[in-house]
This record gives structure tokens, sequence and C-alpha cells, in this order.
């Protein structure tokens, strides 16, 4: 996942619109083939702080997933200014989703939360604040839910006397 640098060089000739914000498909973040598009009410760039703000029914979309929440900060790293060129000049550090945190996956899956933090790096979700994930009747429920996208791995922890659910349905599995 990569912010393109022209969205960020443009950044800085633009100021926030209290309008409608859409963010170009071609001019947002890389992630495999497709974009990520990010709809919002607002959308703000902040060079100084390297982040970009998308505010009000955020809405980002790939072909295998949808996220929707009330606020999105994308974090960046690298040189905005243009004076270098080449696809590792800018790339996101992190996203972080806050506000009724809704993501569902094109294989029906989703997952709720307060807040989830997406890290580049380490190629990681943690989601916190009545985190709960569902397939189908299926869910499991925890204090923090933690996605090592790459590894293809999960662990669902609990925090002091909560302990973590899960709720199966075995007779509802798929032949």
């Amino acid at each position: 996942m990569r912010i393109l640098a022209a969205l960020l060089i443009l950044a800085g000739l633009m100021t926030p619109a209290p309008a409608a914000a859409e963010t170009d498909p071609a001019q947002v973040l890389k992630g495999g083939d497709d974009p990520l598009v990010i709809r919002s009410e607002t959308l703000e760039i902040d060079n100084k702080n390297q982040m970009v703000i998308f505010t009000g029914d955020v809405d980002a979309r790939k072909s295998t997933f949808t996220i929707q929440c009330r606020k999105m900060h994308l974090y960046y790293l690298g040189d905005t200014s243009g004076k270098t060129e080449g696809p590792e000049d800018v790339r996101v550090d992190r996203v972080v989703a806050t506000g009724d945190v809704k993501i569902l996956r094109s294989d029906g899956g989703e997952a709720m939360a307060d807040k989830a933090v997406y890290y580049q790096r380490d190629d990681k979700v943690i989601l916190t604040g009545n985190p709960m994930v569902k397939q189908g009747e299926d869910f499991v429920e925890g204090s923090r839910i933690t996605f090592f996208i790459g590894e293809k791995r999960s662990i669902v922890e609990s925090a002091g006397s909560d302990r973590v659910r899960a709720v199966i349905f075995p007779g509802n599995r798929k032949r």
C-alpha cells in the first residue's frame, strides 16, 4: 500500500474543503493491482505532520474489502517536496480508523471495533474497543484482536476479568 507522490505534491496547493471530498483512484493508495478509493465528507492533507485526514462517513474500498468509519488518519513517511522521484519516496506508515469501524471482506467476513490500526511495515491490523470478528453466524470477541496479514494468523486477547469468547456453529459449514 503506497501513497502516490502526486497526491501529496498537490496537497501543498490544496486547502481542506468543507464540501464532500473524494480521492481520485489514480492518486490514492496502491496495494496489489487495484487502488484503494476513499470517500469522505472532508479531506485534509497535513504535509508538516505527514498525514492525510478523512472525516465524516469515511468509506474506503478495494476489490477485496471495504472499511467504514467516522474518521481515518493516514500517516506517511518520505519526502513530499517533489524534489526527489521514485516509488519509495513516499510510503504509508500506518492507517488509523476510528468511530464505529466496520471492515467488510469480499468473502463475507466482517470485523467491528471502535478503533482499527493498520501498520504497513509489520503488515498487521490491531482492533480495539469492543472488537468482534464474524464469519456467518460464527464470531470471536475479546479486548484486542491482532491480524498478522502476511502470516494469515490472528491473536485474540482478553483484559482483566473479561475473557475471550468464540461462538462457533459447526452445523452451518459449507461442504
